[in-house]
C-alpha cells in the first residue's frame, strides 16, 4: 500500500454527515472499510484531534488525513502462496481455496493467509476491510472448494449484499459418519458461540441466529455416507455443527465429530486419520455478476486427497 495524504475542509452543506460517510464522498476510489480503518488508527484529525468514525462533522471543520508507507506497513503482503484460479475479470476472482489454508489474519495469525495469497496472484485489492481485502465470504481452515473475491469497491458491495440477503447458492460435498433416516432432509438449528466452550459453536448459545442447511443423500458407502449439502444460510461451522447434530459428522472433522473414526474398520479408520482435514468441500457457487448482472455459475472438483479415500470407502478397502 501507498502512503496516501489529504484535506477538507467540512462545506455547510455537509454539516452533521458522518465521519466515515463525508471522506467516502470525498474520495470515492477508497471503500468505506479502508477509510474506518484509517480513523481507527489515528490516520484521520479533524481540527488536529483523533476522533470516532461516527463523529457528525460541522461547517468549518479541517480534516486531515495521513498515512505513510511505513505506518501501513501493517498491512497483509503478497506472499508466493500457491491458488488455483478458477476465472478472473476486473472485477472478480473465483478461486478454489485449498484446505490448510486460513481465509486471512487473526489471532496468532499474521501471514501464510488465503489474502497473501490473493495479493500475490491478484495484486493490490482495494476493497473492503484491508486486512481483509477482496473478502466477501470465507471457508473453514479445513475445508476447501470454491470461494469468489471482489476486486473492487462496487463489486465488494454488490456481492456483500447477495450473500447477506442469501441470494448466493452454494453447495457442498460432506463425507459424514453413518447415514441419514431420510434421502432428503432440512436442518433448521440456530446457532452461536457456545456458553462453556467459545471456540466452537454450538445451540447453547445465549445469541444464536437463524441457520438452515439442506441436504441430500448421494450416496451410502457402509459406515460413512456422501451428502450433497446446501446452506441457505452462512454461520461459522454451520454446516459441521448441523450435520454432527443431526447424528452424522463430518470424516476428519476432531472438533464436532471426535473419535467417530473408532467406529470405521482398521484399514479405513487409518486413511481417514491421515486425511488431517474435514471431509467438506464447496464445490458450487451461483451468484449474479456484479457488473453484467447475469447469474452466473462455476464449480471445483473434489480434491485429490478427498476423491481417493471416497474412492476407498466406495471399495471398501484401501
Amino acid at each position: 500500500m501507498m502512503g496516501k495524504t489529504g484535506r477538507w475542509t467540512v462545506p455547510s452543506t455537509s454539516t452533521h454527515i458522518r465521519l466515515d460517510r463525508f471522506l467516502t464522498m470525498a474520495m470515492p476510489d477508497e471503500s468505506r472499510s479502508h477509510i474506518q480503518v484509517w480513523i481507527r488508527n489515528r490516520h484521520v484529525l479533524v481540527n488536529g484531534r483523533q476522533t470516532k468514525a461516527g463523529y457528525a462533522v460541522r461547517a468549518g471543520d479541517e480534516i486531515t488525513l495521513q498515512v505513510s508507507e511505513a505506518k501501513a506497513a501493517g498491512l497483509p503482503q503478497p506472499e508466493d502462496i500457491p491458488l488455483p484460479i478458477i476465472y478472473e475479470d476486473d472485477d472478480i476472482a473465483v478461486i478454489n481455496k485449498p484446505a490448510g489454508l486460513v481465509c486471512h489474519a487473526g489471532a496468532g495469525i499474521r501471514s501464510g493467509t488465503l489474502v497473501n495469497a490473493l495479493l500475490f496472484h491478484l495484486g493490490p485489492l482495494h476493497s473492503g476491510d484491508p486486512m481483509r481485502p477482496g473478502i466477501v465470504h470465507r471457508l473453514d481452515k479445513l475445508t476447501s472448494g470454491i470461494m469468489v473475491v471482489a476486486k473492487n469497491p462496487k463489486a465488494h458491495r454488490a456481492l456483500s449484499l447477495q450473500f447477506k440477503h442469501r441470494d448466493v447458492a452454494k453447495e457442498y460435498l460432506a463425507l459424514v459418519h453413518g447415514r441419514p433416516a431420510e434421502r432428503t432432509g432440512t436442518i433448521d438449528s440456530p446457532l452461536g458461540r457456545d456458553i462453556r466452550t467459545r471456540t466452537k459453536v454450538s445451540t447453547r448459545a445465549r445469541k444464536k441466529r437463524v441457520a438452515v442447511t439442506r441436504y441430500e443423500l448421494l450416496k451410502n458407502c457402509g459406515p460413512v455416507s456422501l451428502l450433497r449439502v446446501k446452506p441457505e444460510t452462512g454461520r461459522t461451522h454451520q454446516i459441521r455443527v448441523h450435520l454432527s447434530l443431526k447424528g452424522f459428522p463430518v470424516v476428519g472433522d476432531t472438533l464436532y465429530g471426535r473419535n467417530q473414526e473408532r467406529s470405521l474398520p482398521a484399514p479405513l479408520r487409518e486413511l481417514a486419520k491421515r486425511l488431517n482435514r474435514h471431509f467438506l468441500h464447496a464445490c458450487r457457487l451461483e451468484f449474479q455478476h456484479p457488473s453484467t448482472g447475469q447469474r452466473v455459475s462455476f464449480v471445483a472438483p473434489l480434491p485429490a486427497e478427498l476423491d481417493e479415500l471416497l474412492a476407498a470407502f466406495v471399495r471398501g478397502a484401501p
